[in-house]
């Protein structure tokens, strides 16, 4: 047996012993003497060699351990699939609402300008019927009826747009 090798096997049941209290899974444990093991190995040129190997080794075992709880802290809680929510699982898609919206601008363009300004005053900017009727200089009734004929129209256009966009070209 090597000089290392003397030095070191004589300290992995106390390693061991101090991985279970530190980590408190048997499992874990063992993993974070083996890598101990392998740090202390690959580095062993580094050590002092007046110095106590023992307390070297359990530096090494105990900076690793603190490596370890960092880096979970940072990754966060972690649980089985089985044990998870569904919802939690997965995101409603966003591109959705992003199509809607490009299909309401789509058809708001499309509609005569007196009806878009009274649309767009009345509903996206929350104007009251008399405000928008201030703003645009027309009648109360004339805000009224053309609020009534736009919000029909756009209606029209949104579902003349909605089999197009459901429609599947082929394509090979």
């Amino acid at each position: 047996m090597t000089d290392m090798g003397k030095l070191i096997e004589p300290v992995i049941p106390g390693l061991r012993r101090y991985a279970n209290a530190l980590v408190r899974d048997p499992a874990e444990a063992d993993d974070l003497v083996q890598d101990c093991l392998e740090r202390a190995i690959a580095r062993w040129g580094q050590r002092r060699a007046d110095g106590d190997t023992r307390s070297w080794l359990y530096a090494i075992l105990h900076n690793l351990a603190v490596n370890r709880w960092r880096s979970l802290r940072r990754r966060g809680a972690m649980a089985p699939l089985q044990t998870v929510d569904q919802a939690f699982l997965s995101v409603a898609p966003a591109q959705d609402h992003g199509l809607a919206r490009a299909d309401v601008l789509r058809a708001l363009d499309r509609l005569p300008d007196e009806y878009r300004a009274v649309i767009l005053l009345v509903t996206v900017e929350g104007l009251s019927y008399a405000e928008t009727a201030r703003v645009l200089g027309v009648p109360l009734g004339t805000i009224m009826s053309r609020l009534s004929r736009g919000r029909a129209r756009l209606a029209s256009e949104m579902a003349d747009e909605a089999p197009v966009r459901t429609q599947l070209r082929r394509v090979k």
